[in-house]
């Protein structure tokens, strides 16, 4: 058998209710009390940040390539950034050589 007549029934827990959007705060009195206001601050505009993103991703993508042209590879690095190489490579692809 089972001691479930022992144990007290748990309570009904209340139910959650979502949060009311907070009353809005009335201005400072003209008596002298100012209330401190916070301003968000961009330092780099969104735009400018687009391009800095474009830019790393660009220099990070062309660091690959050579770091896995030459070393992985076992080419040169200079070769790598050459529109020859990159021919070659789509030949390969395509099924033409």
């Amino acid at each position: 058998m089972t001691n479930d007549l022992n144990h007290p029934l748990p309570e009904e827990q209340p139910k959650k209710r979502r949060q009311t959007k907070p009353e809005p705060v009335e201005p400072a009195k003209d008596n002298g009390d100012k209330q401190k206001r916070w301003v968000r601050l961009r330092l780099l505009p969104i735009w400018l940040r687009i391009i800095i993103v474009s830019v790393l991703f660009l220099a990070v993508a062309i660091i690959g390539v050579i770091f896995g042209y030459s070393v992985i590879g076992e080419g040169s690095a200079g070769d790598a950034l050459k529109w020859e190489t990159w021919q070659h490579i789509l030949d390969i692809k395509n099924g033409k050589e």
